[in-house]
Protein backbone atom coordinates (compact mmCIF):
# COMPACT_ATOMS: atom_id res chain seq x y z
CA UNK A 1 0.00 0.00 0.00
CA UNK A 2 1.34 3.54 -0.88
CA UNK A 3 2.01 5.86 1.81
CA UNK A 4 0.46 8.48 0.63
CA UNK A 5 -2.94 6.49 0.11
CA UNK A 6 -1.94 5.86 3.52
CA UNK A 7 -1.78 9.63 4.78
CA UNK A 8 -5.45 10.34 3.24
CA UNK A 9 -7.04 8.53 5.51
CA UNK A 10 -5.09 9.85 8.61
CA UNK A 11 -6.65 12.29 11.17
CA UNK A 12 -3.65 13.57 12.19
CA UNK A 13 -4.93 14.25 16.02
CA UNK A 14 -4.40 16.38 18.91
CA UNK A 15 -6.34 15.95 22.32
CA UNK A 16 -4.13 16.39 24.65
CA UNK A 17 -5.43 19.02 27.34
CA UNK A 18 -2.04 20.74 27.55
CA UNK A 19 -1.88 21.53 24.13
CA UNK A 20 -1.02 25.11 23.30
CA UNK A 21 -1.53 26.96 19.91
CA UNK A 22 2.03 26.49 18.72
CA UNK A 23 1.34 22.57 19.22
CA UNK A 24 -1.97 22.91 17.59
CA UNK A 25 0.24 25.16 14.74
CA UNK A 26 2.58 22.45 14.49
CA UNK A 27 0.18 19.79 14.12
CA UNK A 28 -1.42 22.02 11.26
CA UNK A 29 2.02 22.03 9.95
CA UNK A 30 2.89 18.42 9.53
CA UNK A 31 -0.83 17.87 8.16
CA UNK A 32 0.15 20.06 5.54
CA UNK A 33 3.63 18.79 4.94
CA UNK A 34 2.24 15.22 4.68
CA UNK A 35 -0.87 15.65 3.22
CA UNK A 36 -3.23 13.98 6.18
CA UNK A 37 -7.00 14.03 5.54
CA UNK A 38 -7.68 16.37 8.43
CA UNK A 39 -6.77 17.95 11.66
CA UNK A 40 -8.37 16.71 14.75
CA UNK A 41 -8.61 19.04 17.90
CA UNK A 42 -10.50 20.00 20.18
CA UNK A 43 -13.45 22.73 19.46
CA UNK A 44 -11.32 25.34 20.89
CA UNK A 45 -8.88 25.49 18.29
CA UNK A 46 -10.82 25.26 15.07
CA UNK A 47 -10.76 28.70 14.30
CA UNK A 48 -6.91 28.54 14.50
CA UNK A 49 -6.80 25.67 12.31
CA UNK A 50 -9.09 27.10 9.49
CA UNK A 51 -6.54 30.29 9.60
CA UNK A 52 -3.58 27.83 9.37
CA UNK A 53 -4.89 25.32 6.98
CA UNK A 54 -7.00 27.85 4.38
CA UNK A 55 -7.14 27.02 0.87
CA UNK A 56 -4.97 23.91 1.05
CA UNK A 57 -7.51 21.14 1.18
CA UNK A 58 -7.07 19.73 4.46
CA UNK A 59 -10.22 19.16 6.74
CA UNK A 60 -10.68 20.12 10.34
CA UNK A 61 -12.07 17.51 12.75
CA UNK A 62 -13.62 18.56 15.62
CA UNK A 63 -14.36 16.03 18.99
CA UNK A 64 -17.75 16.61 20.46
CA UNK A 65 -19.52 15.45 23.99
CA UNK A 66 -15.22 14.53 24.12
CA UNK A 67 -14.05 11.80 25.71
CA UNK A 68 -17.32 10.66 27.90
CA UNK A 69 -20.37 11.24 25.98
CA UNK A 70 -22.32 11.91 28.94
CA UNK A 71 -23.37 15.02 27.92
CA UNK A 72 -26.99 17.39 27.40
CA UNK A 73 -27.92 16.67 24.09
CA UNK A 74 -28.68 20.38 23.53
CA UNK A 75 -24.75 21.21 24.26
CA UNK A 76 -23.33 18.40 21.96
CA UNK A 77 -25.80 19.88 19.51
CA UNK A 78 -24.53 23.36 19.97
CA UNK A 79 -21.08 22.77 20.31
CA UNK A 80 -21.41 20.45 16.89
CA UNK A 81 -22.98 23.50 15.44
CA UNK A 82 -20.48 26.11 16.65
CA UNK A 83 -17.57 24.15 15.55
CA UNK A 84 -19.00 24.30 11.83
CA UNK A 85 -19.75 27.85 12.50
CA UNK A 86 -15.82 27.94 13.08
CA UNK A 87 -14.47 25.69 10.17
CA UNK A 88 -14.93 22.06 11.38
CA UNK A 89 -15.31 20.01 8.24
CA UNK A 90 -16.09 16.72 10.40
CA UNK A 91 -17.24 15.82 13.61
CA UNK A 92 -15.97 13.23 16.07
CA UNK A 93 -19.10 12.66 18.89
CA UNK A 94 -18.68 10.58 21.49
CA UNK A 95 -22.09 8.07 22.22
CA UNK A 96 -24.10 8.37 25.10
CA UNK A 97 -22.55 4.80 26.52
CA UNK A 98 -24.72 4.53 29.89
CA UNK A 99 -28.09 4.75 28.29
CA UNK A 100 -26.78 2.14 25.71
CA UNK A 101 -25.69 -0.17 27.96
CA UNK A 102 -28.47 0.27 29.78
CA UNK A 103 -30.35 -0.65 26.78
CA UNK A 104 -31.96 2.99 25.87
CA UNK A 105 -31.39 2.99 22.59
CA UNK A 106 -33.96 5.84 21.73
CA UNK A 107 -32.02 8.25 23.48
CA UNK A 108 -28.83 7.37 22.20
CA UNK A 109 -30.58 7.08 18.63
CA UNK A 110 -31.91 10.78 19.69
CA UNK A 111 -28.57 11.93 20.41
CA UNK A 112 -26.85 11.23 17.67
CA UNK A 113 -29.64 12.31 15.39
CA UNK A 114 -30.03 15.82 17.25
CA UNK A 115 -25.93 16.33 16.17
CA UNK A 116 -26.35 14.60 12.58
CA UNK A 117 -29.34 17.43 12.42
CA UNK A 118 -27.36 20.22 14.09
CA UNK A 119 -24.52 20.02 11.18
CA UNK A 120 -26.50 18.91 7.99
CA UNK A 121 -24.66 20.22 5.17
CA UNK A 122 -22.03 21.32 6.78
CA UNK A 123 -19.84 18.25 8.15
CA UNK A 124 -20.42 14.73 8.35
CA UNK A 125 -20.31 13.11 11.85
CA UNK A 126 -18.15 10.01 13.20
CA UNK A 127 -19.70 8.26 16.14
CA UNK A 128 -17.30 7.23 18.88
CA UNK A 129 -18.52 3.94 20.05
CA UNK A 130 -15.97 3.46 22.99
CA UNK A 131 -15.78 -0.41 21.93
CA UNK A 132 -13.37 -1.49 24.88
CA UNK A 133 -16.71 -0.73 27.13
CA UNK A 134 -18.88 -2.95 24.68
CA UNK A 135 -19.13 -6.86 24.03
CA UNK A 136 -19.29 -8.02 19.81
CA UNK A 137 -22.89 -8.06 19.94
CA UNK A 138 -23.61 -4.78 21.53
CA UNK A 139 -20.67 -2.90 18.76
CA UNK A 140 -22.64 -4.76 15.96
CA UNK A 141 -25.94 -3.21 17.59
CA UNK A 142 -24.43 -0.07 18.39
CA UNK A 143 -23.15 0.29 14.81
CA UNK A 144 -26.52 -0.27 13.13
CA UNK A 145 -28.21 2.24 15.76
CA UNK A 146 -25.22 4.82 14.65
CA UNK A 147 -26.00 4.33 11.05
CA UNK A 148 -30.42 4.30 11.88
CA UNK A 149 -28.91 7.81 12.94
CA UNK A 150 -27.85 8.83 10.06
CA UNK A 151 -24.15 9.10 10.86
CA UNK A 152 -21.69 8.54 8.17
CA UNK A 153 -18.86 6.94 9.88
CA UNK A 154 -18.66 4.76 13.21
CA UNK A 155 -15.54 4.67 15.18
CA UNK A 156 -13.71 2.76 17.41
CA UNK A 157 -12.48 4.42 20.34
CA UNK A 158 -11.95 7.67 22.35
CA UNK A 159 -8.12 6.92 23.20
CA UNK A 160 -8.68 7.91 26.74
CA UNK A 161 -10.91 4.28 27.40
CA UNK A 162 -10.09 0.76 27.87
CA UNK A 163 -8.85 -0.79 24.87
CA UNK A 164 -8.39 0.62 21.38
CA UNK A 165 -8.88 -0.12 17.53
CA UNK A 166 -7.84 -4.45 16.45
CA UNK A 167 -7.91 -6.20 13.18
CA UNK A 168 -11.08 -8.08 14.68
CA UNK A 169 -13.16 -5.01 16.20
CA UNK A 170 -13.17 -2.92 12.67
CA UNK A 171 -14.08 -6.15 10.89
CA UNK A 172 -16.92 -6.98 13.15
CA UNK A 173 -17.77 -2.80 12.54
CA UNK A 174 -17.49 -2.70 8.81
CA UNK A 175 -19.59 -5.46 8.42
CA UNK A 176 -22.22 -4.02 10.98
CA UNK A 177 -23.12 -0.96 8.68
CA UNK A 178 -23.57 -0.26 5.14
CA UNK A 179 -20.80 0.52 2.59
CA UNK A 180 -22.13 4.07 2.75
CA UNK A 181 -21.12 4.02 6.32
CA UNK A 182 -17.08 4.31 6.81
CA UNK A 183 -15.54 3.38 9.71
CA UNK A 184 -12.15 4.57 11.27
CA UNK A 185 -10.23 3.11 13.48
CA UNK A 186 -8.26 5.23 16.07
CA UNK A 187 -6.52 3.96 19.72
CA UNK A 188 -2.79 2.49 19.56
CA UNK A 189 -1.98 2.75 16.48
CA UNK A 190 1.16 4.05 16.19
CA UNK A 191 3.41 2.58 13.26
CA UNK A 192 3.12 1.91 9.17
CA UNK A 193 2.38 -1.64 9.67
CA UNK A 194 -0.89 -1.57 12.43
CA UNK A 195 -2.02 1.38 9.85
CA UNK A 196 -2.32 -0.69 6.83
CA UNK A 197 -3.81 -3.55 8.50
CA UNK A 198 -6.81 -1.40 10.25
CA UNK A 199 -7.12 -0.38 6.25
CA UNK A 200 -7.34 -3.73 4.96
CA UNK A 201 -9.60 -4.71 7.78
CA UNK A 202 -12.05 -2.32 6.40
CA UNK A 203 -11.49 0.98 8.07
CA UNK A 204 -11.39 4.42 5.86
CA UNK A 205 -9.97 6.53 8.31
CA UNK A 206 -7.14 5.94 10.87
CA UNK A 207 -7.35 8.57 14.37
CA UNK A 208 -3.93 8.78 15.72
CA UNK A 209 -1.31 10.77 17.07
CA UNK A 210 1.60 9.46 15.22
CA UNK A 211 0.97 10.30 11.76
CA UNK A 212 4.26 11.66 11.13
CA UNK A 213 6.03 8.35 12.34
CA UNK A 214 3.19 6.58 10.19
CA UNK A 215 4.05 8.03 7.25
CA UNK A 216 7.56 7.90 7.79
CA UNK A 217 7.88 4.21 8.71
CA UNK A 218 8.75 4.22 12.49
CA UNK A 219 7.10 3.85 15.36
CA UNK A 220 6.33 6.90 18.12
CA UNK A 221 3.82 7.26 21.15
CA UNK A 222 0.22 8.00 20.69
CA UNK A 223 -1.39 9.67 23.22
CA UNK A 224 -4.97 9.00 21.38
Amino acid sequence: MRTDTVAQSIDHTLLKPSAGRKAILRLCEEALRYRFRTVCVNSVWVGLCREALAGTGIGISAVCGFPLGAMDTRAKSYEAAQAVRNGATEIDMVMQIGPFLEGDEETVRSDIAQVVKAVEGGAIVKVILETGLLTKEQIVSACRLAEEAGAHFVKTSTGFGPGGATEEIVRLMRGSVSEAVGVKASGGIRDIRTAIRMLEAGASRIGTSSGVAIVSGLTGEDAY
